[in-house]
């Protein structure tokens, strides 16, 4: 362990694990720090390497440590107390970190603002805006999702932590896609959930490892049909069609479906929850990559039990989502203009994937990114090609904020990526990972 001073206590697996979990919240260890070997601690706490390595089981289930082989088991952070703050590069560094989307490519609300209602809201009106209402049930009807119960929530990760609030307990079981948007590992943790990671490839989560999730007992599966972030998946109708056997087979789980990315992800709609949807399930539909990411907002539908008790529990505390925003977000979603402005981003989102992916295929380097805003890049080990790319100028996301137990990578967003650039990224990366490549992924 790198920071000496701090004593491990406890004899049990689980009581070790409440422990090193104390100190990684309390920052005695912090994000990086190495922790010992499964001997070591078996040898200091006086017990069976059987028992420590099930204390950093707990702590990986929970998302607050991940193994690197045989380098050892790391600190990830500690996502309830500080936040997901992303750290700004260097002056002079291209910033391919961030997952934004392009500001060129989003709307001006400017002229939507000025034609608002803007109507006085008091207590006791409904939580939705009959605009919104209405355009949600439109475009949520046309993909065969059932829209007659309905919920409007400050975002997509908002929507989801209801979710999983409103149908799980501390110590439930939830599938995750590996690698998973690193929020969402972030949630489970904070929620007392353990994350059961289960393997995508380019067309999802996969049938298969999800089957084994779902008999070790998970209570939800959280699934992103399109964007997955960070490796670009997007359901197949196939695969779409395998999973909701799945679920269909397990009527206790809750099927989260997050298309955050809905309007600009470049994959067409294929949805799990569509016609007899599973017995409980919502689909979670944000505003954040296609009108911009000031508007906290996302539509989660699902069935009258989940909706209902995520409504009850927000009228305890928020209330609702200002009902300003909501107007605002009806009438973008209803404008022709802005619906061809979309349009024209999803094409140039899936330019800049296609052009990056083919210009590191030309130097014999994978990737993945069938839809979204990045491109994944599998690699031996991720600090020193990161580093190197930083050192030419290039800032991309590490894959450990993402991964449980898949393979090391590196995400690259490619939103405001230009041709030039990609030329000279792809040339930056094959020198950055240079002996370092990973065998393709699958």
């Amino acid at each position: 362990m790198s920071r000496t001073t701090y004593q491990v206590a406890g004899r049990g697996g689980g009581a070790i694990a409440r422990s090193l979990e104390a100190a990684i919240r309390s920052g005695e260890l912090a994000a990086g720090d190495r922790l010992p070997p499964v001997r070591g601690l078996a040898a200091e706490r006086g017990v069976s390497p059987t028992t420590a390595a099930a204390a950093y089981g707990h702590l990986r289930d929970r998302g607050l440590v991940s193994t690197r082989g045989r380098a050892g088991t790391f600190v990830r952070g500690r996502p309830a107390l500080v936040g997901r703050r992303m750290e700004t590069p260097p002056a002079g560094v291209r910033n391919l970190a961030d997952g934004n989307p392009d500001p060129d490519l989003l709307p001006d609300l400017a002229p939507h603002l000025r034609r608002l209602r803007a109507d006085r809201r008091r207590y006791g009106e409904p939580q939705i805006h009959p605009l919104l209402r209405e355009r949600a049930t439109a475009d949520l009807s046309h993909d065969g999702v059932d829209a007659r119960h309905l919920a409007v929530v400050g975002g997509a990760l908002d929507g989801m932590e209801r979710a999983l609030a409103a149908r799980l307990r501390p110590g439930d079981r939830v599938a995750v896609e590996d690698p998973a948007y690193s929020a969402v590992l972030d949630l489970l943790a904070v929620l007392g959930l353990i994350a059961d990671p289960v393997p995508v490839d380019d067309e999802g989560m996969r049938a298969e490892p999800l089957a084994r999730a779902l008999a070790r007992g998970a209570r939800a599966s959280v699934v992103t049909p399109r964007a997955q972030n960070p490796y670009g998946s997007a359901l197949t109708g196939g695969r779409g069609r395998a999973l909701r056997r799945l679920f269909d087979r397990h009527p206790d789980c809750l099927v989260v479906e997050d298309d955050h990315a809905r309007g600009v992800a470049g994959a067409p709609t294929v949805t799990c929850c569509g016609g007899r949807a599973p017995a409980r399930w919502v689909v979670i539909r944000s505003v954040a990559k296609s009108l911009g990411p000031d508007l906290r907002l996302a539509v989660v539908a699902g069935d009258p039990e989940t909706i209902g008790r995520i409504t009850d529990r927000q009228l305890l505390g928020t209330g609702w989502v200002s009902a300003i925003l909501q107007e605002l977000v009806a009438r973008l979603w209803s404008d022709p203009q802005v619906a061809s402005q979309m349009a024209a981003a999803t094409a140039r989102y899936a330019e800049r994937r296609q052009r990056l992916l083919t210009a590191l295929a030309a130097r014999g380097l994978p990737g993945h990114g069938r839809s979204g805003l990045n491109v994944y890049i599998p690699v031996r080990e991720e600090v020193t090609p990161a580093q190197s790319l930083l050192g030419m100028g290039w800032a991309v996301r590490g894959g450990e904020a993402y991964r449980l137990a898949s393979p090391p990578g590196l995400r690259v967003t490619v939103a405001t990526l230009t041709p030039e650039e990609t030329e000279r990224f792809a040339d930056a990366f094959q020198r950055a990972v240079s002996g370092r490549l990973a065998t393709p992924v699958a």
